[in-house]
């Protein structure tokens, strides 16, 4: 081994670094705000405006505007208090100018400026400021406008005074830096509209507005008087809603503030979004566990007190009173304690006592007051209970005792050799030619293959007993082999690819829709892990002479036919269907590792895609109505 030279070995005081100020931030970005892809760039705007949801929390401002300036900057104003200005007597410095230089400062920590904040990191405008090539701050604040300007987290001039103002409030314009932010410097328009709504949503009364001047007349406006009542309508807005009016409950104890909306529809699935600080809580916590355990237990005593439930019966199970339930839980607590492994889990453990405490009394008063909505509740729970238990039948088809019994796998899987989940691939094709061909083309050491003969049951219309009595479901379960709900165990899975291979028209487009829903409504979280894949399959074979090429859409054709000599005429094969193609060429195009092009499957926001499916596979025609016409001009390739 050669030996390292004596000066390569010293390590000494001279190469202990320190780094001044925001430089920590510049050097180590994705430590502070996530990443330096289009989600730490989001991420920026997000810093600023929680600063101004703060004010608002703090009962001092009522309306916020963002603006993507047409240079993809981004401007937020508000008319809060203003931030200080004043000189702070530990800096030296005004007020202003420490926030946005130094890291940890501002009023949240215990200064009493604020009671209960947003951010997660508390890290603030300070690191948005380091992150931009140029930052300026307007304050407008005892009658004056004063005014800084930053480069890259530098003051460039002292805070001055650049005019009078009747108005108190913050504005601040930062252009994002392109040294940080090297994947992409583009703001995305759904992105800060869909989170900004949900924000409106949260704190009910304060007027959010976006607006986009890279377009002309782009811009919308939020303010729901209702709060998360409001959310809950909106969630249920293409749902068959069990009672007209969501039930809402408000509370505070200990400092702590518990809101709670909930309103029951007519489907088979439940989504309960909870918050914490205006934080979504993706991986629930002690505020959604006493939620749960408080709607279970009250609605039991009340079908019990009423008869409902016959003394000699079993309980509802949690699962049970959740069917067909939209709930948002939002609690605001001074002092959030935040745990699990994307730190989105409230871990307070005083908040789950204070919400079951706070909702339960609520929803008794409730139910007591409202008897035809409580039976209604209590009923669509006796259905689902006398649904899990025949489901529980059903599901016990499904189970296999050990990844090594082959014997339960289902007879039409053509299973791969290899045992490892992590090299193993599943691919669901439709039909059974198709099959046929994948079946002979693959790679069998660690490709496997499943056909599907049909369109699997529509699950958003259906219970969990009759989707585990469709045999194309069951056997999807059963070879992917991690259960499903609540006894689903990603460890289990035997694939950690599952390839929706479907043909390119408007049947294929359907089955592929049909799989997607299932597995978000039931196997959600081999969705989350990035397991589910959907296969590309050419459109075209071109063939010139001996020379063939394939093209995956009409603009790949172009791009052939722009490459290749014009004579002889080149020869154009459309595939209608994955059978029409021979083992060979389903493995070269779409198969082979080291040649395919797949995508993947990301569930960026449980909400939206909630909305998304119900939309689309739900029993309420005008919203699909209205999505299929404001889409279709996007849609090419569409056979009839």
């Amino acid at each position: 081994m050669e030996q390292k030279s004596l000066q390569e070995e010293v390590y000494d005081e001279s190469q202990i670094q320190v780094l001044e100020g925001l430089e920590a931030v510049r050097k180590r970005p994705g430590m502070y705000i996530g990443s330096t892809s289009s989600k730490g760039l989001h991420h920026l705007v997000w810093e600023i405006v929680d600063n101004s949801i703060d004010e608002a929390l703090a009962g001092y401002c009522s309306e916020i505007n963002v603006i993507i300036e047409a240079d993809n900057s981004i401007t937020v104003k508000d008319n809060g208090r203003g931030i200080p200005v004043g000189i702070q007597e530990k800096m030296g410095r005004p007020a202003v100018e420490v926030i946005l230089t130094v890291l940890h400062a501002g009023g949240k920590f215990g200064g009493g400026g604020y009671k209960v904040s947003g951010g997660l990191h508390g890290v603030g405008a300070s690191v948005v400021n380091a992150l931009s090539t140029n930052l300026e701050v307007f304050v407008h604040l005892n009658g004056h406008v004063y005014y800084q300007k930053y480069e890259r987290g530098v003051p460039l001039e002292d805070l001055k005074i650049i005019g009078d103002t009747d108005r108190t409030g913050t504005t601040i314009h930062f252009v994002p830096d392109s040294e940080i932010f090297t994947e992409t410097l583009v703001y995305e328009y759904d992105i800060l509209a869909n989170r900004l709504r949900e924000l409106a949503f949260l704190n009910r009364n304060i007027k959010i507005t976006i607006e986009d001047k890279r377009e002309e007349n782009k811009r919308n406006e939020y303010l729901y008087e209702g709060g998360i009542k409001s959310y809950v309508e909106h969630l249920n807005r293409t749902k068959e809603v069990l009672h007209e009016e969501p039930i809402f409950i408000e509370g505070e104890k200990d400092g702590i503030t518990v809101e709670v909306a909930l309103q029951y529809n007519e489907s088979y699935t439940s989504n309960i979004y909870s918050f914490a600080n205006n934080i979504h809580t993706y991986e629930g916590g002690t505020h959604e566990a006493g939620f749960k355990t408080a709607l279970t237990r009250v609605i039991n005593d009340y079908a019990r007190k009423n008869n409902l439930i016959k003394d000699n019966d079993t309980n509802l199970s949690g699962e049970d009173v959740r069917e067909g339930l939209t709930a948002i839980v939002s609690i605001k607590h001074p002092d959030p304690q935040f745990e699990g492994q994307t730190k989105t889990k409230l871990g307070n453990s005083e908040v789950r006592a204070i919400t079951d405490t706070l909702f339960s009394e609520h929803l008794e008063k409730f139910m007591l007051e409202n008897p035809s909505v409580a039976r209604k509740v209590v009923e669509k729970g006796l259905m689902a209970a006398r649904a899990r238990l025949a489901a529980k039948k059903a599901r016990e088809l499904t189970r296999r005792k050990s990844a090594l019994e082959v014997s339960s796998l289902p007879g039409k899987l053509a299973d791969c050799s290899a045992k490892d989940p992590s090299i193993s691939e599943l691919y669901i094709v439709e039909g059974d030619s198709a099959g046929g061909s994948a079946k002979q083309g693959r790679d069998r050491h660690f490709q496997a293959i499943l056909p599907l003969r049909g369109k699997i049951l529509n699950v958003e219309k259906a219970r969990l007993d009759k989707i585990l009595s469709n045999n194309e479901v069951r056997a999807m379960i059963t070879a992917i082999g991690t259960g499903i709900g609540e006894e689903f165990d990603i460890a289990r899975a035997r694939y950690h690819k599952v390839v929706i291979m479907t043909d390119a028209d408007v049947d294929g487009a359907h089955i592929r829709t049909l799989l997607l829903t299932f597995f978000y409504r039931y196997m959600r979280q081999i969705l989350e892990a990035g397991y589910v894949y959907i296969a590309q399959p050419p459109l075209y074979k071109v063939q010139q002479g001996k020379r063939v090429e394939y093209a995956y859409n009409d603009k790949d054709l172009e791009r052939i036919f722009a490459a290749w000599p014009s004579q002889p005429k080149p020869n154009i094969q459309r595939y209608k269907g994955l059978g029409e193609m021979n083992p060979e060429q389903l493995w070269d195009t779409t198969m082979d590792p080291s040649s395919r092009t797949m995508l993947q499957v990301s569930l960026k926001d449980a909400i939206e895609a909630d909305e998304t499916f119900e939309m689309l596979m739900g029993d309420k025609v005008e919203p699909r109505r209205v999505f299929i016409e404001t889409n279709a001009q996007y849609v090419k390739n569409l056979d009839i």
